[in-house]
C-alpha cells in the first residue's frame, strides 16, 4: 500500500540545513495548514524533512511567511501514530512529520512561480 499527502501553506520558520554521515543535504521546515474559518478556525503545524538537491532548493529559497504546495508520505512511529517528543518544559507533545517528495513554491517574483519537484 501507499499513501501521499499534499498540503499548501505558509512555511512558519526559517529552514534549517543539515547534513547526513554520508554528505546528503538534510532540509526541515514547518508549515501552517489552516482548516475552518471565525471561531472554527484551526491551525494544524506540520513538520516537513526534504533530502538531497531538493533540501538545498527548500534551504535557498524558502523563508518565514512563503507560500508553499507540499506533497509527500506521512512519517510516524512504529504503530502508525505521531511521533511524540518531550518539550523542554517537561510536557510531552506529538509532532506530524512529512518527508517531501516535491515543493511547489508559490510565491511569485513578478510572474514567475519557482518549482523544485524532484
Amino acid at each position: 500500500m501507499y499513501h501521499k499527502l499534499e498540503l499548501i501553506g505558509r512555511v512558519g520558520r526559517d529552514p534549517e540545513m543539515r547534513f547526513s554521515p554520508d554528505g546528503k543535504a538534510i532540509t526541515s521546515f514547518s508549515v501552517a495548514v489552516n482548516a475552518g474559518y471565525g471561531e472554527h478556525k484551526k491551525t494544524l503545524w506540520v513538520r516537513v524533512t526534504a533530502f538531497s538537491k531538493l533540501a538545498e532548493h527548500c534551504n535557498e529559497y524558502l523563508h518565514k511567511g512563503s507560500l508553499v504546495h507540499v506533497e509527500g508520505t506521512l512519517n510516524c512511529d512504529d504503530k502508525g501514530n505521531p511521533k511524540m517528543f518531550t518539550r523542554t518544559d517537561g510536557t510531552q507533545g506529538t509532532s506530524y512529520e512529512l518527508i517531501a517528495h516535491g515543493v511547489t513554491f508559490l510565491d511569485s517574483k513578478g510572474d514567475n512561480k519557482d518549482e523544485a519537484v524532484f
